[in-house]
């Protein structure tokens, strides 16, 4: 009975281990999405969290361990968030539409996450790199199979991150709406040199997918309001 208690008892504090160390890192992701990283000091994670500040040191051993930690969680939604519908379509300026309309779709759904994505993607380098490695891939293909402007791929980089960024910034602030989805997707698909009627015929199609899918199931990102609910250690 006594061995039962104590496997009982190490399960307890496993789960509560791992929720107060989630919560330390939801609550960084909170903070980032509206100051700027080198701002943010253990009192305030560890405030925004709930728990103790020496829960932080259980966890962390420094700041720069918990960004660490946040650049995996923002890695691993930026996969879960483009890998489903991007491993299904073939043609490259429709893998870099369907990507622009994932980023901004889930800034609608949660704008803290969106806040956090267009604030601190280039303070996390590895999210960054993920980000440009798919994005550049998709860029080049689409330039040297002549559906896209004859332009440097570094400048096409520059002209999609820009746009998609700053309308996820705007959808962080609550100034954007699911339509003004196909307007911006297709003000990329348009900069970048594809035609207007197949930019918007692009951006229609991708962006009503988006919509729909964002109706039928809740946000995919982990960020959530349940910080401060438990005071663990």
């Amino acid at each position: 009975m006594a061995r039962v208690d104590l496997v009982r008892r190490a399960q307890i504090g496993l789960r509560r281990r791992a929720k107060s160390r989630s919560q330390l890192v939801q609550a960084a992701m909170t903070l980032i999405s509206t100051r700027p990283v080198d701002a943010i000091t253990v009192e305030q994670v560890a405030g925004k969290a709930g728990v103790a500040k020496g829960t932080f040191y259980t966890h962390f051993e420094n700041l720069d361990a918990m960004r660490a930690a946040v650049t995996e969680e923002l890695t691993n939604e930026f996969h879960e968030l483009l890998q489903p519908q991007r491993a299904a379509i073939a043609d490259p300026v429709e893998k870099i539409a369907n990507g622009c309309a994932a980023f901004i779709t889930q800034a609608l759904r949660n704008p803290t996450w969106g806040g956090l994505t267009a604030r601190g993607i280039w303070a996390f380098p590895a999210v960054a790199k993920a980000v440009q490695a798919r994005l550049d891939e998709d860029l080049r293909c689409a330039i040297l199979t002549r559906r896209l402007a004859s332009i440097p791929a570094e400048v096409a980089f520059d002209i999609v991150v820009g746009i998609v960024l700053q309308a996820m910034r705007s959808a962080s602030e609550k100034k954007l709406s699911p339509d003004d989805l196909p307007v911006i997707v297709a003000a990329v698909l348009r900069a970048l040199g594809v035609r207007a009627d197949e930019a918007s015929q692009i951006a229609r199609r991708i962006s009503d997918r988006h919509i729909k899918d964002a109706d039928r199931c809740p946000p995919q990102s982990s960020m959530t309001n349940n910080q401060g609910d438990e005071h663990a250690d």
